[in-house]
């Protein structure tokens, strides 16, 4: 899951942090479920992934992978662009690395009870273990094995990081190319939410 790309592209509004971190483990209708903000994030999150789904660049990546993938091609470049984030996260961001994770898992922790409760216990495990060895090859290897753990029913996710090292550089160029076009669409989706009606 792309925690990490997903909580760079909240802006600066916490709530919204919050909503667009924890947007993966909330299903259904929003109606009144959560704090007006904070479903202001989990629709980010929805909209990302939509945005995503349609990109070019981003389909591109996931053309690249190894059909035996199928459909997890789509989970394994939300890791892969986690990686390349991390790895040139001084790109994308002013704020050095460690200090943003100790800064966003405080505000995570700040509104953990409206946090599903699945991932209330995967809180400690996302910010010091999984996005700290997100730069690494062997962590999103660590990572995929996790995940092809979780998942109920046979899948090919567990060794997925193979296909990074094959594609390293073709994806790295998608993804600076991607970057800042889901950046202009995050920002105008935020403007547009949060302007005074």
């Amino acid at each position: 899951m792309n925690f990490l790309f997903h909580m760079l592209l909240s802006g600066a509004d916490d709530q919204i942090l919050v909503g667009n971190f924890m947007g993966d483990f909330v299903k259904g209708p929003l109606v009144d479920r959560f704090p007006e903000r904070i479903r202001q994030g989990v629709t980010l999150h929805r909209r990302i992934d939509s945005f995503a789904s349609r990109d070019e660049l981003f389909q591109r990546s996931r053309r690249r992978l190894d059909p035996q993938y199928g459909l997890y091609r789509g989970v394994l470049v939300d890791l892969f662009y986690d990686h390349f984030l991390v790895t040139e996260w001084h790109n994308w961001s002013d704020e050095p690395f460690d200090r943003y994770l100790a800064r966003t898992r405080s505000i995570i922790e700040g509104q953990r009870a409206e946090l599903p409760e699945r991932l209330q216990q995967l809180v400690p495990v996302i910010f010091a273990e999984l996005l700290p060895s997100y730069g690494e090859v062997s962590g999103i290897g660590a990572a995929l094995e996790r995940m092809s753990r979780r998942v109920a029913r046979p899948n090919p996710l567990a060794g997925g990081e193979g296909e990074l090292v094959r594609h390293c550089d073709a994806l790295r160029a998608d993804f600076r190319a991607f970057m800042p076009l889901v950046r202009r669409f995050t920002e105008d989706f935020i403007a547009g939410e949060t302007a005074p009606s």
